[in-house]
């Protein structure tokens, strides 16, 4: 009877090691290596947007006071560097695409460098403020930012001047 049951025994111990060992093979397959630590991925916290905010006005004597902010993927305004390039365009009333002719484009801003990157960030308003001169005179029209991102993102926003 002892024997029938360290017989029995051992044949249970045996099949639960052979039916655990079957999960654990190998199937050849290898996980990727990660070489950049993270690094040279898109981060959520780069701009993903540009807007133009609506105190954006017309300061007289030809000049336009532009504020614009940078929206990373959880729409949070953001300090970021970024080349800034202004057009202005015609208005064209009622039409589909209201952005005419260009009137003007003033040569960009890049504000990749931090003590200029500074000088137009207002951190109150958690935005760029840019004073825009030798504007044309106008009724109507429409101003268009660019962002020209470190990361080659190109963001764009357009706001109706009157």
């Amino acid at each position: 009877m002892k024997i029938v049951v360290k017989t029995t025994y051992a044949i249970a111990v045996m099949f639960l090691l052979l039916l655990g060992g079957v999960g654990c093979e190998s199937t050849g397959a290898k996980l990727p290596q990660r070489t950049d630590n993270g690094l040279n991925r898109p981060c959520e916290y780069d701009p993903a947007k540009v807007d133009i905010m609506p105190l954006t006005e017309f300061a007289g004597a030809g000049k336009i006071k532009v504020y614009v902010s940078l929206l990373d993927a959880f729409d949070c305004q953001i300090k970021a560097p970024a080349i800034f390039r202004f057009e202005l365009y015609d208005k064209v009333p009622r039409s589909a695409e209201p952005k005419g002719k260009r009137i003007f484009i003033w040569p960009d801003i890049d504000l990749k460098d931090s003590a200029k990157n500074n000088e137009h960030w207002k951190d109150f308003l958690r935005t760029y403020e840019f004073e825009l001169s030798s504007v044309p005179k106008n009724n109507s029209c429409i101003l268009q930012v660019t962002a020209l991102c470190p990361n080659g993102k190109r963001l764009s926003a357009e706001f109706a001047l009157k």
